[in-house]
């Protein structure tokens, strides 16, 4: 067993391949990974791993997302013009805002996650927000988010030694006990190759709106927290070191791996 390390094991997570010995260990592995256990349809099989009952699983995969595709093109919200309207607006006033907001179809998980507001009274962006801790596998979900909130207090509730919550905070202890100047904020550049992945660094004392300006975002940001002294295999453009890295496998590493689903889901 992998959790407790005495008992024989008994079963295997289908998500994360852990061995198990018992119910209590089950439970405990998926808390402590964040761990749903259902098995990654999207998971890199290699061809010499490569079997029938993978080929099945694929066939029915594709078979799903036909399926969800009709239902949500035949989804009577698809042609409410109320949606229509406040796609319209969202896309318009972060337009202009210098940020290329792109919407995905009913029926998308980011599309049917996606909280993010306009308040025209504030002439503000409340925005949906993703928070991915890849050095510690967690991640958070942030709603309501005010556009000129800086990432720096953002992060303080997560990261901060001193304001972030107990629990939270000793998930993430990687993290607070780190220096602050190690934080390293990276956002995804979208409308690339697969096999370029390549990433912006934020700057955490200037505010959410400010560090998307100029961006292309699908639905909401994503935004990854990672440390400098820490080695990870993501791109960052403008950073050295990053030339001559422009088709290396090694980008399929952990990080990217989170986001797997998340690229099929959108794709």
């Amino acid at each position: 067993c992998e959790t407790c390390s005495k008992e024989a094991a008994k079963y295997r997570c289908p998500r994360c391949m852990k061995y198990s010995c018992s119910l209590l260990c089950v439970k405990k592995h998926k808390l402590a990974l964040s761990c749903n256990g259902v098995r990654d349809k999207t998971a890199f099989v290699s061809v010499n791993e490569f079997t029938d009952l993978h080929l099945l699983s694929d066939y029915r995969f594709l078979e799903d997302v036909g399926r969800t595709a009709d239902a949500a093109a035949r989804h009577c919200i698809v042609h409410s013009p109320a949606t229509k309207r406040l796609l319209y607006c969202l896309r318009n006033k972060a337009r202009g805002c210098n940020i290329e907001l792109k919407t995905l179809p009913v029926g998308f998980t980011k599309r049917r996650e996606n909280s993010t507001t306009f308040n025209s009274v504030e002439n503000k962006f409340y925005w949906h927000l993703k928070l991915v801790f890849p050095h510690c596998h967690a991640e958070y979900t942030l709603k309501g988010v005010p556009d000129d909130k800086t990432l720096a207090d953002i992060l303080k509730p997560y990261i901060d030694p001193v304001e972030s919550d107990p629990v939270v905070c000793q998930r993430l202890k990687l993290y607070t006990a780190s220096p602050q100047s190690d934080v390293q904020i990276l956002m995804k550049i979208e409308n690339r190759n697969r096999n370029s992945v390549r990433y912006n660094e934020l700057d955490a004392s200037r505010s959410l709106l400010d560090n998307l300006k100029g961006k292309v975002i699908i639905e909401y940001p994503t935004l990854f927290v990672v440390l400098k002294t820490l080695k990870n295999d993501m791109v960052v453009l403008g950073q050295a070191g990053s030339k001559g890295t422009e088709s290396s496998s090694s980008e399929s590493s952990s990080i990217s791996s989170m986001e797997e689903g998340e690229i099929r889901d959108s794709s």
